[in-house]
């Protein structure tokens, strides 16, 4: 069973069963050198059940919230040196692997990452943290960063951001159809007195976007809310960056695997696996020119998605798409 609220603490990990099955062949190919790295740390669920699945295996577990960190590595300390935590944005694992002397990393260095698992977005212990302004239904400050040591808040956006790149952020990250008027409302109300909580924010949404859109769109600050998170913590340039890194690491036979929540996430994870897994030999020709085969293939039929039940069990993985592939060969 993929859900069990008792045993994850509240938080339940999306596909979870699923997510150990996809990595389960690198992880027994690469056997006691077998070290999977989770991207996406968070409360710990996913990588306390692969510490459980396989016993001699080890996670590098990456969150750059210092809370769900601290957390986690309480959460998972009966494991021992199985399981090594690492404070970083997930895009820096390529430095973080190149320099750390814990024993893991010198395993990825002689032979590389056998599985990764990235849990893209914001996670239901951070939403669950009311001060941390990630969610639109409770009155907080407008915060929003996933790492509390970085500087700039959602309030630091919509007081200073211009109107241009406001309702940019609002189209580009949040489908807002109502962009540019959310961000002139902004502006105007700026004006009279900086942002700094959520409730006046969604105020402000509510008296902007047009009752009939309001009563059949859903919550009126959810894209808005939405936009500003990926703005703040700058998650689509993480997703950019780190997909050509830890392509980079798998060894041969490893497993790389991304669970996307909105479509420009997944648009980005499905543009990097099409071009890892296509033949790059001219079109026509029998077979694959030396040199021009694919390095990758996918381990996913498209994007995979969660099951009925499991929705019906655990609303957060109703959006989620799941896609996956594993590496083939080591590229010149």
């Amino acid at each position: 069973m993929d859900f069990d609220p008792v045993a994850n603490r509240g938080h339940v990990p999306v596909m979870r069963n699923r997510m150990a099955e996809l990595l389960a062949p690198a992880v027994e190919q690469f056997g006691d050198r077998a070290v999977i790295v989770d991207g996406t740390l968070g409360a710990g669920g996913h990588t306390e059940y692969f510490l459980s699945t396989f016993p001699n295996a080890y996670v590098i577990g990456i969150d750059r919230d210092p809370n769900a960190l601290a957390a986690a590595t309480q959460r998972l300390a009966p494991f021992g040196d199985r399981f090594v935590p690492v404070q970083a944005r997930f895009d820096a694992i390529g430095e973080v692997a190149a320099s750390d002397e814990r024993v893991p990393f010198g395993i990825v260095r002689e032979n590389g990452v056998a599985g990764a698992l990235f849990d893209l977005g914001v996670s239901s212990m951070q939403l669950d943290q009311e001060e941390r302004g990630f969610a639109y239904k409770v009155d907080a400050p407008l915060d929003m960063r996933m790492d509390t040591t970085q500087s700039l808040t959602a309030a630091d956006v919509l007081n200073t951001y211009s109107h241009g790149d406001l309702a940019r952020i609002l189209k580009t990250y949040g489908d807002e159809r109502f962009a540019g008027k959310i961000a002139r409302a902004i502006v105007q109300q700026r004006e009279q007195e900086p942002f700094t909580t959520s409730a006046r924010l969604v105020e402000l949404l509510y008296d902007t976007i047009p009752a009939a859109t309001r009563r059949s769109g859903g919550h009126p600050a959810k894209r808005t809310f939405q936009a500003l998170r990926v703005e703040v913590n700058r998650e689509l340039e993480a997703v950019e960056q780190v997909l050509p890194v830890i392509t980079d690491l798998l060894g041969v036979g490893g497993r790389a695997v991304f669970m996307s929540y909105q479509s420009l996430e997944d648009k980005i994870v499905k543009a990097a696996f099409r071009e890892l897994t296509e033949s790059k030999t001219p079109p026509g020709l029998p077979m694959d020119l030396p040199g021009t085969q694919p390095l990758f293939r996918s381990i996913t039929n498209g994007s995979e998605k969660a099951s009925k039940t499991e929705i019906e069990h655990n609303p957060r993985a109703a959006s989620v798409r799941v896609r996956g592939v594993e590496k083939l060969a080591q590229g010149n």
